[in-house]
């Protein structure tokens, strides 16, 4: 006779079945195209032989230069540029977040990257248009902009259901973790792809939960935000104004010492221009302690005509909701522990392939078995 756990464990066994079978191709896709995107500014790289070719570690002679560069190589685009600075130099990535040509789309700016020597573009795209940016939409928006996100993110809750459910199914019974790890050689195809199958989701299975996990908050931010805030207030995005003078701006190099005088340590991570004449400068920077080298939260907005600092904000003042938010992607990409945290994640993305094949292998075999019987 059946005891009501045993029977619970089939239902939850079945649950899993089905969700596997339901969502467990998209699971592999997006696990695929997020172990590429771990290193995607990389492989972006090597894909294209112009930024190769730039020297590695050059850098402009003045910010305020490549500034200068943009404007005269693109006279009519007079909205905010956003220069990063990349800590090892070489060829400067750059975006311009509202270009004429792409209007129509959700989020599709023109990137361009400048040699540091000459400033002189050698490479022009738009979002979206080249591989690696083909990849990143796919991942977190199946191609369809910002319903693709939603989608997403309610696809990732049932993923998460579905790594919970084989946790559940699988763990053991007390007394019985010795039989429930074993790996029976010279068993049945069905039992060595059970064993296979078990072994990769209890090995990924905290990652897994992890990288899921964040990338339904990353999806579904507008439904997150408000929950999170009534744990701990977040901070307010400023919207600083500036006074235009006949004078006019001061160099971008000025700006960027006052900022950095601002937060002493903190590193350059990228400099956006003023949107239109009475927008501010926004100094990224990077403070000790942040998760993400790339996309720090810490900010100083500027006057760009007279350098008074118009708003600041430091992550190291957050508070515990502020705090949570910017860990969710560096936990999501592997960067906020390093290159070991990169590896670990690239890893994890071809597990859900590994437990997909497995299990409906498994569960084909299985089957064909009982029709036999």
């Amino acid at each position: 006779m059946t005891t009501p756990a045993q029977r619970v464990r089939v239902i939850v066994r079945r649950v899993h079945l089905w969700l596997g079978l339901s969502v467990g191709l998209l699971f592999a896709v997006t696990g695929l195209t997020g172990s590429v995107l771990v290193f995607y500014p990389t492989i972006d790289t090597a894909l294209h032989p112009g930024l190769a070719a730039v020297a590695n570690h050059g850098r402009p002679r003045s910010w305020q230069a490549v500034y200068d560069a943009l404007r005269r190589d693109n006279p009519r685009r007079d909205g905010a540029w956003r220069i990063e600075v990349t800590p090892d130099g070489g060829a400067i990535p750059i975006r311009y977040y509202t270009p004429r040509e792409t209007r129509g789309r959700d989020f599709a700016p023109l990137m361009l990257w400048l040699d540091p020597v000459s400033l002189h573009a050698v490479r022009r795209s738009y979002w979206g248009d080249y591989w690696t940016t083909w990849i990143y939409d796919l991942h977190y928006r199946l191609l369809l902009q910002k319903p693709g996100a939603i989608t997403m993110g309610i696809a990732g809750i049932v993923m998460l259901a579905m790594l919970v459910t084989g946790l559940w199914a699988w763990w053991p019974r007390t007394g019985g973790w010795g039989r429930s790890l074993a790996w029976k050689h010279d068993a049945s195809v069905s039992r060595r792809l059970y064993d296979v199958h078990k072994w990769t989701g209890i090995g990924g299975a905290v990652v897994l939960l992890v990288v899921t996990a964040t990338g339904v908050m990353l999806d579904l931010p507008d439904q997150v935000r408000p929950v999170v805030a009534r744990m701990s207030p977040l901070v307010a995005a400023p919207h600083p104004v500036s006074r235009p003078r006949a004078a006019g701006a001061l160099p971008l190099d000025t700006l960027v010492q006052r900022a950095q005088a601002r937060l002493p340590g903190a590193q350059l991570a990228w400099i956006e221009t003023p949107a239109n004449p009475r927008g501010a400068v926004r100094i990224n920077l990077m403070v000790a302690g942040e998760p993400s080298r790339r996309f720090p939260r810490s900010n100083v907005w500027l006057d760009p005509y007279d350098g008074r600092v118009l708003a600041l904000r430091d992550e190291r003042r957050d508070g515990a909701g502020d705090t949570l938010l910017a860990w969710l992607h560096p936990l999501h990409g592997g960067e906020a522990f390093g290159l070991i945290g990169r590896w670990l994640v690239f890893g994890s993305g071809l597990l859900p392939t590994v437990l997909l094949v497995t299990g409906i292998w498994r569960w084909r075999v299985r089957a064909a078995a009982r029709r036999s019987a």
